[in-house]
C-alpha cells in the first residue's frame, strides 16, 4: 500500500496542522481532563482519516481485452439500457459505481484503446447517487476506443463532497487497462457506457474494486 501523490499537498498541511494545534493545547492547557483528551483524540483521527483517504492497495490488476474491468471502488447504484448524448449518441448499458468517502479513489481504465475525447463539465454538486448527477453534476467524460474498434465512455462525476475531479487522459493517447485514469476528492462516483451487446456480470448493490472486479464482457 502506498499514498496517492494526489494526496501529498492535503496530507502535509493537514499533519502540519493537527501537530500545531496540539502542541498549542499542550503548551496552554495545565490541567487535562477526558474533554480536552477527547478533543486531542479526535484532531489524530481526522489527519488518520484524511491520510487513509489517499491510500492506494497494491493489486494484481485484471487484464483481457475482451472484459470491461471496474474503474473504480465502490457500490453499484446503476445498471441500465440508456441514450449516451454526449459522444456515442446510441442506447448504450450504462453501470455507475458509487464511491463513498471510506473507498480507495483512484479511478482506472475499464479498458485498453485510445482516448479519442475528453471533455470537462462544470456543474452542481448533487449526491453522487442521484439520477440527475450524471449530467448536472460537475464532471468529466472520456472515450477510449479499444483496438477492436469498441467505444468505451466513461465519466468522473463530483458529488456532495468530493469538489476536485483529477484526470490525466489525454486524446491520442494510448492507454492500458487498469492503468490510473485519474483521482476524484472525498465521495463520488464513475459511470461507464458500454455497448448494448456486452454481457453484463454485476447487479445493483454489488461491491466492486477498479482494476480488479469484472463488469461485463463486450
Amino acid at each position: 500500500m502506498y499514498i496517492h501523490k494526489e494526496g501529498y499537498k492535503i496530507i502535509t498541511l493537514t499533519v502540519l496542522l493537527a501537530i500545531i494545534i496540539l502542541s498549542v493545547m499542550n503548551y496552554f492547557i495545565d490541567s487535562w481532563n477526558w474533554y480536552w483528551y477527547s478533543l486531542a483524540a479526535l484532531i489524530i483521527i481526522i489527519a488518520f482519516i484524511v491520510i487513509r483517504f489517499f491510500r492506494i492497495p497494491k493489486r494484481e490488476l485484471v487484464h483481457n481485452e475482451d472484459q470491461v474491468i471496474g474503474s473504480a471502488d465502490g457500490t453499484i447504484v446503476v445498471v441500465e439500457r440508456v441514450y449516451e448524448p454526449e459522444v456515442l449518441k446510441t442506447e448504450c448499458i450504462q453501470i455507475s459505481t458509487f464511491m463513498s468517502p471510506n473507498n480507495v479513489h483512484v479511478n482506472r481504465y475499464p479498458v485498453s484503446g485510445k482516448i479519442i475525447y475528453t471533455n470537462y463539465h462544470n456543474g452542481k454538486y448533487l449526491i453522487a447517487k442521484h439520477p440527475k448527477s450524471s449530467t448536472l453534476n460537475e464532471r468529466t467524460t472520456i472515450c477510449i476506443e479499444t483496438d477492436k474498434g469498441k467505444k468505451i465512455v466513461v465519466r468522473q462525476i463530483a458529488g456532495a463532497l468530493a469538489r476536485r475531479i483529477v484526470c490525466y487522459a489525454k486524446v491520442d493517447q494510448q492507454v492500458h487497462q487498469g492503468e490510473e485514469l485519474g483521482f476524484i476528492k472525498f465521495g463520488s462516483r464513475v459511470d461507464v457506457f458500454i455497448p448494448l451487446e456486452s454481457n453484463v456480470h454485476v447487479e445493483l448493490e454489488d461491491k466492486v474494486k477498479g482494476g480488479l472486479s469484472v463488469l461485463a464482457t463486450l
